[in-house]
């Protein structure tokens, strides 16, 4: 069994990327070395709103660190969200989250397994906003 060793990683804004699904990411911790859990962290910028997506086999948590936002979960939440909240979102569940302040919404994605490209299913076409 592998062993994980004791380490500090360095926060590094300038590792931020844009990802196609409609935010800013950092991954602060996405290894092959755990692969029980990512973290990330994702920037949403004021009015914008995030594709609708799913991650296959993998639990996702975002623990909102700044701003706020209008979440969608399933057909079962949408509910404003702001600093401290934390949304649970089971695997194989639709998803999107919309930046309705004036600042950056931040928060932490953590993913169990942790996340992994292959996993990322876009299905924004299959939703109708009307």
């Amino acid at each position: 069994m592998h062993r994980m060793k004791s380490q500090i990683k360095p926060f590094t804004p300038a590792a931020e990327y844009f990802f196609h699904e409609g935010c800013h990411i950092i991954e602060l911790d996405n290894c092959v070395d755990n692969p029980a859990l990512s973290i990330a962290r994702a920037r949403v910028e004021p009015g914008k709103t995030t594709r609708w997506h799913k991650l296959t086999n993998t639990v996702e948590r975002y623990v909102i660190i700044e701003g706020s936002g209008i979440v969608e979960v399933g057909n079962e939440i949408t509910q404003q969200v702001t600093a401290g909240d934390v949304v649970i979102i089971p695997a194989d569940c639709a998803q999107r989250i919309h930046n309705n302040g004036t600042d950056d919404l931040i928060f932490l994605a953590l993913c169990t397994p942790r996340f992994v490209p292959e996993n990322y299913v876009d299905i924004d076409s299959q939703h109708n906003d009307a």
